[in-house]
């Protein structure tokens, strides 16, 4: 497989195969809804038109980046959100770069949407998928975070070589700046346990596929094969 690793502005056109990654915390936040019984996730372009969205559905849940504001239910924190029934219901998503990263390879065949949370199960599609080329969007810090690359690497990684071992991968993250600045409270909207669930490896056994509704981008999780399925396909 060719992996390519690009940050959003590096795109020029829209890769066959994309992976956009987001760890801190947009689509481990995203695999925790879908864990808590979520539909389907609306990946909004602003926060304009999340609220948009929220006023004709109002029984949408709306989240977003930072402190609480009027007309979002959630912030964009993991740990607020392992709490909350969202059995059923659809899920407004805006942040500052993963939603960012996933409407801007829109039209790429296949969108994947990742985190270290479901990174075996992304892996396994890519290879369940024959994926030949596969562009890694790294949605943090212009391309340079490093929670970003160290997940979008191991997953290309893991993508050919399943033995891969995460912890290289692992400590990259938890020594990055978006997790210092997390367990320090620069960021706002944060639980204590953000980091940790954050850095969690493949606590769900899905992956998550983005795909365009009409004129939304939605997400909705994928199950894979079993690894024993795998072997046989």
């Amino acid at each position: 497989m060719d992996a390519g690793f690009l940050g959003i502005a590096e795109l020029v056109e829209a890769p066959s195969v994309a992976v956009v990654v987001d760890v801190m915390r947009a689509f481990t936040v995203a695999a925790w809804a879908f864990d808590q019984g979520a539909e389907k996730i609306v990946l909004a372009e602003s926060l304009d038109e999340a609220l948009a969205l929220k006023a004709r559905h109002p029984d949408w849940v709306a989240i977003k980046d930072g402190p609480p504001a009027p007309g979002f239910d959630m912030v964009n924190s993991p740990g607020l959100l392992r709490a909350v029934d969202l059995r059923g219901r659809t899920v407004v998503q805006k942040t500052t770069a993963g939603t960012v990263g996933a409407l801007a390879v829109k039209e790429a065949s296949l969108v994947l949407c990742a985190s270290f949370v479901v990174a075996e199960a992304t892996a396994r599609l890519l290879r369940t998928r024959e994926c030949d080329s596969v562009t890694f969007v790294v949605t943090g810090d212009d391309g340079r975070a490093d929670e970003d690359l160290a997940c979008a690497q191991y997953i290309a990684r893991r993508a050919t070589e399943a033995g891969t071992d995460a912890a290289e991968f692992l400590r990259r993250a938890g020594e990055s700046r978006a997790a210092a600045e997390l367990a320090g409270g620069v960021r706002q909207g944060v639980h204590p346990d953000d980091v940790a669930l954050c850095l969690e490896l493949d606590r769900f056994l899905f992956a998550m596929v983005a795909t365009l509704e009409g004129s939304l981008m939605v997400l909705r999780p994928c199950a894979v094969p079993s690894l024993t399925d795998e072997a046989s396909i």
